[in-house]
């Protein structure tokens, strides 16, 4: 290891003055980044792991951000002095950045092309025709099929997953000096997962970057992270190797992280065996080329003539890859996506309803999505959010609009004095509670929950399934959770579907397939499971 490190941060102090009042987010924190090695951070949600990192190329809200203290020095220039110009030409160059969520980080005006190949032309000087040879050359590094053909999509026509991917090329496309990853696999499944942790270990060792490496899946750091720092409000409480961490936790934070794991199982459904909501040969497709004055000729066959049930009061689970179709499903099945096939929700068929006839259902068929900062309301409060739902079906209010918003934001172990605070003010997990709270609060009979956890730290997400659990017995709740954290699937679903291209090729009760899987694609999504 190099005695020099190619970046200090220094007695670094984070703070945030909200509504006139002053509060350290981050305080005294003093790391290292050398080359060819990897720094992982670690801690709850909130902990200030991410507010570090963004610190470092000063990408907070300034003013309302400040440091009262520290210094960050990279290339003998201290980064939080240094003029915004010459700062501009580190930003995506010496040092690349992957966003927790890729919805926000990427534009939506913009295709994939034109963003990466932003930073290609402004760092490097390519023209056009040589940026997109590196950019096709990229996207197939990080793992995305027929690269050419995702060119011209726009973010939102991609998954959540692909999307991640794109954000990794980009950050990864001016071969930086230093990466600095904040959940870079979040929405990921685990066979990209570990086909991307692998391509940035590879370019760690033969460029010789300093990778700073934020997760909250404890399998990941410990196999990928050379030192880990852990984080709880706002302090490092531990640093340590991985092999000296994980076998001797001095910290009983640490040691708590680390035995916290969702566990349990499936609750045994004591309801009758009817179906909640059941599917018949549902296929989706989409137009991939779109002529101005003719209808689409080439089409993309997302969801492929899929038929499958949810009992009531238990949990269907669906796994696989990015891309495979489990979204577009999900969509499909509760109206939000046009499809073929029918759908029957509670023994009434609803696939050829109108808006204005579905609008009764829409209660009872609730929506947890995949990227909180996307589908929350940045010009809303959190009350006036949660509180949405409520005021539409007033029929579902159980006492005042405020006690009702005061008692879900307690089922999701959020304190109810945030409640007037915005979406911005809160760090991913939270944001994943608040969300979760949004889909309850009217308590609905089923609640899709698309990667509900992805976002969470192993402690909250053990918090979650346990929430998610004892609100199916309070209420007899269905499920239709997708995941790509197998112990999540494992903990509370009684059946399992796997999906690849549009296709299910596995399903079956969880225990059978999880034990002892029968198709190639799912022994190999269990062997890719980082544990």
């Amino acid at each position: 290891m190099s005695t020099l490190p190619l970046l200090s941060i220094r007695h670094l102090d984070v703070a945030f003055n909200q509504q006139g009042q002053h509060s350290l987010v981050a305080e005294d924190i003093n790391l290292e980044l050398y080359a060819g090695k990897t720094l992982a951070i670690v801690g709850e949600s909130g902990s200030g792991k991410s507010v570090t990192a963004m610190s470092i190329l000063r990408l907070l809200p300034y003013p309302q951000a400040s440091h009262p203290r520290g210094e960050i020095l990279f290339a003998s220039n201290n980064l939080l002095t240094l003029p915004e110009a010459q700062l501009r030409k580190v930003r995506g160059n010496d040092i690349g950045m992957i966003f927790q969520e890729p919805m926000t980080a990427l534009n939506p005006l913009h295709t994939v092309e034109k963003q990466i190949g932003e930073v290609l032309r402004i760092h490097q000087g390519l023209t056009s025709h040589d940026a997109r040879k590196v950019i096709i050359e990229w996207l197939g590094k990080v793992g995305i099929a027929q690269p050419e053909s995702r060119l011209k999509s726009y973010p939102h026509e991609l998954s959540g997953g692909q999307r991640q991917r794109v954000m990794i090329a980009m950050a990864l496309a001016n071969n930086p000096k230093i990466l600095i990853a904040d959940e870079p696999t979040t929405a990921l499944d685990v066979t990209v997962q570990k086909q991307i942790l692998d391509l940035i270990e590879t370019l760690k060792q033969e460029s010789q970057i300093a990778v700073m490496l934020i997760s909250h899946d404890l399998g990941v750091v410990k196999r990928y992270s050379d030192e880990i720092a852990v984080m709880q409000k706002g302090k490092i409480v531990e640093r340590a190797t991985p092999t000296a961490l994980f076998s001797t936790p001095q910290h009983p934070y640490t040691q708590a992280l680390i035995s916290a794991d969702p566990k349990g199982s499936p609750l045994k459904n004591t309801q009758n065996n009817s179906n909640c909501l059941s599917a018949k040969n549902v296929s989706v497709k989409f137009p991939l080329n779109k002529p101005l004055f003719r209808k689409p000729t080439q089409w993309l066959l997302a969801v492929n003539n899929i038929s499958i049930e949810i009992k009531k009061g238990e949990t269907l689970g669906i796994i696989g890859e990015s891309g495979s179709g489990k979204s577009t499903l999900a969509m499909a099945l509760l109206r939000l996506q046009k499809s073929e096939g029918e759908i029957i929700f509670e023994n009434t068929s609803i696939s050829s309803l109108s808006s204005a006839k579905m609008q009764p259902f829409r209660q009872a068929l609730q929506v947890v999505f995949q990227d909180p900062f996307a589908s929350l309301s940045p010009r809303m409060t959190i009350a006036q959010i949660i509180a949405e739902g409520l005021v539409v079906f007033k029929n579902r209010l159980e006492g005042s609009i405020d006690d009702t918003v005061d008692r879900a934001l307690h089922e999701v172990g959020l304190e109810p004095d945030i409640k007037h605070r915005y979406p911005h003010e809160f760090s991913g997990g939270q944001r994943q509670r608040i969300a979760i709270a949004r889909a309850l609060v009217l308590k609905p009979r089923l609640i899709v929950l698309d990667e509900p956890t992805s976002a969470l730290d192993r402690a909250v997400q053990a918090q979650v399934i346990d929430l998610l659990r004892s609100l199916q017995e309070k209420y007899g709740l269905s499920y239709l959770f997708i995941s790509h954290d197998l112990k999540v699937v494992k903990a509370l679903s009684h059946d399992i579907i796997v999906m690849k291209e549009g296709q299910i090729v596995e399903q079956g009760p969880a225990n059978d397939i999880l034990a002892t899987p029968s198709h190639p694609y799912t022994k190999a999504l269990l062997e890719a499971a980082l544990n």
